[in-house]
Parts: C-alpha cells; sequence; structure tokens
C-alpha cells in the first residue's frame, strides 16, 4: 500500500515536472518575440519622450509635464536596445515586462490623471493601450493592471484623494474597454485565420501525400525486386556495361526523398506546439550527417559544393527527425539559391565552443534583397515569388523557437546568404535530468 502511494506520488511529481517544462518552454519561445517588439518600443521611447516633452511644453502647452519622468523612461528602456540579444536570463524577462508596464500604463495613465483627463491625454492612453494589447494577451492584461493601480496609487499620494472621477476620466474608460476588446479580438481574429488556412493545407496535403504514397510504395518495392534480380544475374548484366544498378538506387533514393518531402509538408501544415516539445539530446554533427545521406543530391559535382567545418561539435535538446528536416529543407533552399544563378558554393560551419553553441548555413549564391529578408520567415511568404509554397522556412523557425533556439539570416543580393542557428546550451548535467524527465 505504501509502495502504492509512493509510486503514485512520483507519477504526479513527474507530471507536474513535464507540465513545468512545457510551460518554460512555452515562455522561452515568447520571450524572444517579446524582446524584438519591447526593442523597437524602446527606440520610441528614446527618441519620442524628450521630443513629445518639447511639444507639450512649448508648441501646445499641456496643465502638466514631467522632464524627469520622461527621462528615467529613457534611462530604463535605453539598455535594452542593446541587451536584447543576450543570453536568456529569468531576470531579462521581468526587466522587459518593467519597461513596458512603467512606459505604457503606467506612464500615460498617471499623464492622463494628472492633465485632469484632457483630450490630448485621453487620446494618447489610448495609443499606448492599443500598442500594449499587440503583445500576448495575458501579459498586456497583467502589465495593464499594475501600471494602472500604480498610476492611481501614485496620484491619490500627489493630491490625497483616492482617485478622480470627473466626467473626462470616466468617459474615457468605456473607450479604453472597447479598445483593449477589439484589438484582443482582433488579434484571436488573426490567430483562427492563419489556423483555418492551416487546416486547410493539411487537409489538402494529407489527400495529395495519400495519392502520392501509393505510386511511391509501388516503385520503391518494384526497385528493390530488380535489386534482387540484378544480384542473382550480376554476371550478365556486367558484360552489357549497362548502369541499372546506379538508376536503381536513384529510384530509391528519389522515394526516400519524396517520402520525406511529403513529412515536411504535413508537418509544417499540422504541426502544434505539443508536436515539437523536444524528447532527445541530438548531437548537430550528426545531425548534418544525416542529412547529407539523406540529401538526394543530382550528382557527385553537386555534392561536393557543400563543405562542411567542424571546429566543434555541440548537442541541443530537441527531436532528431525534425532537426533533420530543418537541416534538408536550409540545404535545399542553399541549392536552388545557386542553381538561380549558376554559381556558388555552400558552407556548413559547427561552432559548438561558443556561449550560445551554433551552426552557419553559408552559400554564395543569389542572396537575397534587404526590404525581403524581414519577410523570408513568414509562412506562406515564398521568395522569389512562386517559388515554392513559402512553408518550409517558417517550419524551421516554428521548429527552433520551440526548442528555446533562434534562426536569423543575414543576405546580400548576389553575393551570399547566411543562415545563423544559435541554440541554449546543454550542460552534462543538464541533459541527464532532461533524460529523466522524458522518461
Amino acid at each position: 500500500m505504501i509502495e502504492n502511494i509512493s509510486s503514485w506520488k512520483s507519477k504526479r511529481w513527474r507530471a507536474w515536472e513535464r507540465a513545468a517544462s512545457h510551460w518554460w518552454l512555452s515562455i522561452n519561445t515568447q520571450f524572444n518575440d517579446m524582446a524584438n517588439r519591447v526593442a523597437i518600443l524602446a527606440w520610441v521611447a528614446v527618441i519620442g519622450m524628450p521630443l513629445y516633452y518639447v511639444i507639450w511644453s512649448y508648441w501646445f502647452p499641456q496643465l502638466y509635464e514631467n522632464l524627469g519622468l520622461r527621462l528615467f523612461c529613457v534611462a530604463l528602456c535605453a539598455p535594452i536596445i542593446f541587451i536584447r540579444h543576450l543570453r536568456q536570463r529569468k531576470w531579462l524577462a521581468v526587466y522587459f515586462f518593467v519597461c513596458l508596464t512603467y512606459g505604457l500604463p503606467f506612464f500615460f495613465t498617471f499623464m492622463f490623471l494628472m492633465n485632469d483627463g484632457s483630450a490630448v491625454w485621453g487620446q494618447s492612453l489610448l495609443i499606448g493601450l492599443i500598442l500594449l494589447f499587440h503583445f500576448d494577451t495575458t501579459l498586456a492584461f497583467l502589465s495593464y493592471l499594475v501600471g494602472t493601480v500604480l498610476a492611481y496609487v501614485v496620484y491619490s499620494m500627489l493630491h490625497g484623494s483616492i482617485m478622480p472621477l470627473s466626467t473626462q476620466v470616466l468617459e474615457q474608460l468605456p473607450i479604453q474597454v472597447f479598445a483593449i476588446f477589439t484589438v484582443s479580438l482582433a488579434k484571436v481574429g488573426r490567430k483562427v485565420l492563419a489556423q483555418e488556412k492551416l487546416a486547410g493545407m493539411a487537409t489538402a496535403l494529407a489527400t495529395v501525400s495519400h495519392e502520392l504514397r501509393t505510386p511511391l510504395r509501388s516503385i520503391n518495392a518494384n526497385a528493390r525486386g530488380l535489386s534482387r534480380l540484378l544480384q542473382e544475374n550480376a554476371a550478365p548484366l556486367a558484360a552489357s556495361g549497362v548502369p541499372i544498378e546506379k538508376a536503381l538506387a536513384r529510384i530509391e533514393f528519389e522515394v526516400r526523398h519524396m517520402n520525406n518531402v511529403i513529412d515536411l509538408f504535413l508537418l509544417s501544415a499540422s504541426t502544434g506546439k505539443e508536436n515539437l516539445v523536444p524528447k532527445d539530446i541530438v548531437s548537430m554533427a550528426a545531425a548534418v550527417d544525416l542529412m547529407m545521406q539523406r540529401y538526394p543530391f543530382v550528382n557527385q559535382e553537386q555534392r561536393d559544393l557543400v563543405a562542411i567545418t567542424i571546429r566543434s561539435d555541440f548537442r541541443l535538446l530537441g527531436q532528431s527527425e525534425l532537426c533533420s528536416m530543418v537541416l534538408v529543407n536550409l540545404l535545399r533552399n542553399a541549392l536552388t539559391s545557386i542553381q538561380r544563378v549558376g554559381k556558388g558554393r555552400i558552407r556548413i560551419v559547427l561552432d559548438g565552443a561558443r556561449a550560445k553553441p551554433r551552426l552557419l548555413f553559408i552559400d554564395t549564391g543569389s542572396g537575397i534583397e534587404a526590404g525581403r529578408m524581414s519577410q523570408i520567415f513568414e509562412r506562406f511568404y515564398a521568395y522569389p515569388e512562386h517559388n515554392g509554397t513559402g512553408i518550409g522556412l517558417a517550419f524551421c523557425r516554428d521548429v527552433l523557437n520551440a526548442w528555446g533556439a533562434r534562426i536569423r539570416v543575414i543576405s546580400r543580393p548576389l553575393a551570399y546568404t547566411v543562415f545563423v542557428l544559435e541554440f541554449p546550451p546543454v550542460l552534462q548535467q543538464k541533459a541527464a535530468d532532461v533524460r529523466s524527465l522524458l522518461n
């Protein structure tokens, strides 16, 4: 009886650990997106706070202005521009939240109250809330509540009253609620539309894949049968000099490649976060080697275009199969880039000795225009236009984000393209802990 209770408690504890692990991975995924958005707002604060102090103090004077509050916001937000690329730490997420809360709901609500609910600050507060609720809804609500309450508390401390109940202040509340509701609804609508599009794509691809796999199985079976016949009649066929064995090997390889492509399409269309949760400790050198084995090069000459440099191997927490598919997709894009301009080579560099282990995918093909680099990771965006489905790089980004990794691109048209994949370090003890957790 005691052993059963102990076993039950152990299972419950593992379930809690697994849930906590999944929650932390979700936070990691949102962290990178939040860091980029807060960095943009930091630039707005650094430039806009001093600028609007001049506007509201000298050009269109308001009842109340405070240069100290504005400069504190600048000092608080400016470091984000430089530290957002640091290795993720818990304090960074807290710091971003503090900056977001002070710079939007607190500052604009406090200035709105100090200016007796003027139209200028009512509209400014509304714009601040719209910006705030473009972040994750839960995060935005928490920031809104904390910032608004603090603004009312500070106002009450300065004026000796609980809160102002003037008509100008009260009439803004329904407008704020409506703005928050519509922005949140629009975000939900965009997510639903994207999910519907993916669902439709998944249904279509499921049908297409079913129709493709049947002839592929038949082709593969016939290729294996012919291979056995060749082995039984090796001498007569060798005399004829016909390279039948190579042709059959090529057929089998193309079949495997087509199946991999179908799997990629289906995963891109239907992958949910629960399917991306890391399960394995993956050696990057082994993953690159598997990619080279899987990719159906046209000939040895094309294969020789790829050079691999292993400065230092590293391990990552992910899934072996998905990691291989990510690398195959990047290799396919690089070879397509080279084919487009008829020149170039590919170099793959593993650099695991860095604080953040990374893999570089470098090709000297067609490159990417500067205005397009921010779009190539968007789902259904193809570059060049009408070149593919536009799901490959979005799939790579989703997979890597789910593992707490990051992918970015550096490119120069007609010169080079570098995809930089950065991974969180997996220490020996951490790897052992993860294995026990997943088991």
